[in-house]
């Protein structure tokens, strides 16, 4: 292959988008921020696809654009973070806080592109994905192109304009740091252990719980130390009692509808909120659930409305 023509570009970004894109968020903790990295990326690499002489492959190509662009995003972003990061817990009847606007929450990521999530679905959980944005910037992506992609030493080190010593160094050291900060069992572990059956009537039973506005059933399905949190909003809640207590309050003040979704390689379900006047339900959050032995240990609400876009979901249920 000597060059690309507009054609082969066309058919090459088609193949490669959905898992650059999924590269681009694992960097960034971000959809919007992994769009328009990969957006800047192909328009470069458009721009220089005539210069392409098949030296490398064109995948570990698009992967060294994509990298470089993230890596410049990168530097003028705060890290994305979970909600017990930004702050301690608050008391179910503390202030929630007003929403904080600036671009630091770690974004939900929407499954449902097989070519997507063919590539490790533990790599997109909700705990690697924030435990890699602690990571400096070249250490994240010499983990992700490593670990997860499984590019060689060598090529990594092509990428990223360093030496094959100087990538293995710093996966080291991203490899350690990223130990201490996820769980030893991964949620796909979690489910695994559940099974197809398992997994499936647990979320049945958080909807059935959530719709009913059933207090006592929902607890039944959490951990004693789950969290709850909210972001953009600053509140998350610790532990069993002030869940309860923040839910019997002031979650279940007005009716909900539930419906199960695909976020981040983990079970999740959308919520619906009804609105003041008729019978509609509009979006109110996408709820990731964090498993341990079979029961929830976070729910994750994510309530930004700009959220939802990726997740493809209709802004409202009837009935």
């Amino acid at each position: 292959m000597t060059s690309l023509s507009n054609a082969e570009y066309d058919r090459l970004v088609a193949a490669y988008r959905p898992e650059l894109l999924a590269h681009c968020y694992r960097l960034l903790g971000s959809v919007h921020d992994a769009e328009d990295a990969l957006q800047e990326a192909l328009l470069g690499a458009w721009r220089g696809r005539s210069g392409f002489q098949g030296r490398s492959s064109a995948r570990t190509w698009l992967y060294t654009i994509c990298t470089n662009a993230c890596l410049r995003l990168m530097r003028q972003r705060p890290r994305r973070m979970l909600s017990p990061e930004h702050g301690p817990a608050r008391r179910p009847d503390d202030d929630l806080g007003e929403p904080v606007t600036t671009p630091i929450w770690l974004e939900p990521w929407p499954d449902g592109d097989p070519a997507a999530t063919l590539i490790r679905r533990e790599s997109v959980e909700l705990a690697f994905v924030a435990a890699l944005q602690h990571l400096p910037a070249t250490q994240r992506a010499v983990l992700i192109l490593r670990e997860v992609l499984e590019f060689p030493a060598a090529d990594v080190a092509r990428m990223l304009d360093t030496t094959p010593a100087a990538v293995n160094s710093a996966l080291q050291r991203a490899r350690a740091a990223v130990e201490q900060r996820v769980p030893a069992r991964s949620q796909q572990a979690e489910v695994a252990a559940l099974g197809e059956r398992g997994a499936r009537e647990l979320v049945d039973a958080l909807v059935t719980a959530w719709e009913a506005a059933d207090v006592d059933a929902l607890l039944g399905l959490l951990t004693d130390d789950v969290i709850f949190t909210m972001p953009p909003l600053p509140a998350w809640f610790d532990g069993r009692a002030d869940v309860r207590r923040f839910f019997a309050e002031r979650v279940f003040a007005t009716p909900w509808r539930l419906t199960p979704v695909g976020s981040n390689a983990q079970l999740a379900v959308a919520c619906y909120q009804r609105a003041a006047h008729g019978d509609a339900f509009t979006r109110g959050a996408i709820n990731v659930l964090t498993l341990r032995d079979g029961r929830i240990a976070a729910l994750n609400s994510f309530l930004d409305p700009a959220w939802y876009g990726p997740f493809g979901l209709p802004e409202e249920l009837r009935g």
